[in-house]
């Protein structure tokens, strides 16, 4: 069993952590990252692609079955046109790139959002990476992209309602499996929502990114721009998530249900 360093504490082994089954991950700071350096934003872009390559072969090493990052949220179109298009490119390069060692990594590619109001390039690119890793039978590497989490649950409204009004659907059958079955993640099944939710550079919200499906997910922030995240600030991060007893508004321990 591979050792690995947990940071201000002693050498542990992959066995003693307890691995969330779904990871989800803001990746935030790139801009920060860039402008430390004096360097153009969109080099703090290209730097957190490199970052992504990286974490994704470490999740899928540890045995995280989903691994769903935030890449472009729908409110990310207000930024300049030049970072924008910046950003629309970086799917292109990345999967160009990327793909045959996702190939080699057993890893499938999902993207939620709505690629269809993406660039028809970033569409391609996109299509085929889902298309060229379908065989993957390892972790999901889930990419969120055009993607925001109210619009997500006004749409999985919307078309419950339309079900009920054609006839479809009974109001009283819908409850919170069905109102699931609606969302961008319902592909994803029992894993459609995430065990642990992570946002990097020090910033403490969600940022509109899945708040529905991450009601009981454990949340964990650090300080780390996403640039300079590592497979050993994930595994931090899981070291955190094992520690916890997640109740799910319940009582696990028996002392405490007497």
């Amino acid at each position: 069993m591979a050792l690995f360093k947990i940071k201000n504490e002693e050498t542990k082994t992959v066995s003693q952590l307890k691995i969330p089954r779904h990871v989800a991950i803001i990746m935030d700071g790139n801009g920060r990252w860039a402008k430390q350096r004096f360097m153009p934003r969109v080099a703090g872009h290209k730097a957190g692609m490199k970052t992504v390559k990286k974490v994704a072969i470490a999740a899928s090493d540890l045995g995280i079955e989903v691994l769903t990052l935030y890449a472009f949220s729908t409110e990310n179109w207000s930024r300049p046109n030049d970072e924008v298009n910046f950003l629309m490119q970086l799917p292109i390069d990345f999967f160009n790139d990327f793909v045959p060692e996702l190939i080699k990594n057993n890893i499938r590619v999902e993207v939620m959002g709505d690629v269809a109001g993406l660039p028809k390039g970033t569409q391609d690119a996109v299509q085929r990476a889902i298309e060229q890793t379908a065989q993957g039978t390892g972790m999901i590497l889930n990419f969120a992209l055009n993607y925001g989490g109210q619009t997500e649950i006004v749409a999985a409204a919307k078309l419950l309602a339309q079900q009920v009004a054609s006839g479809d659907l009974a109001a009283e059958e819908i409850d919170a499996n069905r109102f699931a079955s609606a969302l961008q993640t319902s592909p994803l099944g029992d894993l459609a929502t995430p065990d642990l939710m992570i946002r990097t550079s020090g910033e403490l919200r969600l940022s509109n990114f899945l708040p529905y499906q991450s009601a009981y997910a454990e949340l964990y922030f650090t300080n780390v721009l996403w640039p300079e995240y590592s497979g050993e600030d994930l595994i931090e991060a899981i070291t955190s998530y094992t520690k916890r007893d997640r109740r799910f508004g319940g009582l696990n321990d028996e002392s405490e249900k007497q």
